[in-house]
């Protein structure tokens, strides 16, 4: 879809009273290959922010790490509007095995890219998708994938045991035993618990811009749940909010008066 038609149509979501708009879309950071002119996913975010001054969010959804661009980058840096939260299509940490799912990246190209988005914004947060047990994945390939959630800092973690799928080439390849697979999704959802409860432990006492999503439930600008009183504000509203703990879930918030 074009910029200027992406544009227009977030402008009239804003005149319908839209707080946040997410952009989503599979293999999102490969936007604009097909259009004139080859248009990035960058130019089109910094498009959107400059173009809709009233957006007060904007948020990118799973991306690929290899094909960010210096515009996305630029606006991760200087764009306060665009949200803090990133989702990796990330699926494994070690090479060889992100070779056999005809992935483009390496786990070093992941990790720099981590490290870099922080250092450009320092409060990033990033999560991941990541599949334990793909055929041929020995024990020592599967650690890279452990080893992967503290080297990217990596907090909301997706993990899918592997499940082959009829007709495709890893559904060929030699299959790991179930119980396997199971036991390494559930070590890999052990490592994303403590990711996760270590960034809620972190943030307590922290300031936060709460969208409000369902009545007493909204989400930080790091795509973190809070608990917030059901009367702090209705659905779609942006709530200034003290995160004064946590359940281990979510944050829980004080509502406080805007600056």
């Amino acid at each position: 879809m074009p910029g200027g038609v992406v544009v227009e149509q977030i402008r009239r979501l804003v005149e319908n009273g839209y707080a946040e708009v997410v952009l989503t879309g599979v293999d999102l950071t490969s936007y604009g290959g097909d259009l004139p002119g080859s248009p990035s996913l960058g130019r089109l975010t910094k498009d959107i922010l400059r173009h809709v001054p009233e957006l007060q969010r904007l948020r990118i959804s799973s991306i690929d790490s290899i094909e960010a661009d210096d515009l996305l980058m630029d606006a991760i840096a200087t764009e306060p509007r665009l949200m803090p939260h990133l989702h990796l299509s990330l699926q494994a940490g070690d090479d060889l095995i992100l070779k056999r799912m005809k992935r483009r990246h390496l786990r070093v190209d992941a990790i720099r890219f981590c490290e870099e988005a922080r250092k450009l914004r320092p409060d990033m947060v990033f999560g991941a998708d990541l599949i334990a047990g793909f055929p041929t994945e020995t024990e020592e390939h599967f650690q890279r994938s452990l080893d992967i959630v503290a080297e990217c800092g990596l907090t909301h973690l997706h993990v899918f045991p592997f499940s082959p799928r009829e007709g495709t080439p890893a559904a060929r390849m030699p299959q790991l035993d179930r119980g396997i697979v199971k036991e390494r999704a559930a070590r890999l959802r052990e490592a994303g618990d403590a990711a996760f409860l270590t960034h809620l432990e972190q943030r307590v006492g922290a300031a936060a811009q709460i969208l409000v999503e369902r009545p007493g439930i909204g989400r930080t600008e790091q795509f973190t749940e809070a608990r917030l009183p059901d009367d702090a504000a209705l659905p779609g509203a942006i709530v200034p909010a003290i995160l004064s703990g946590h359940d281990g879930r979510m944050f829980i918030a004080e509502t406080r008066a805007a600056a």
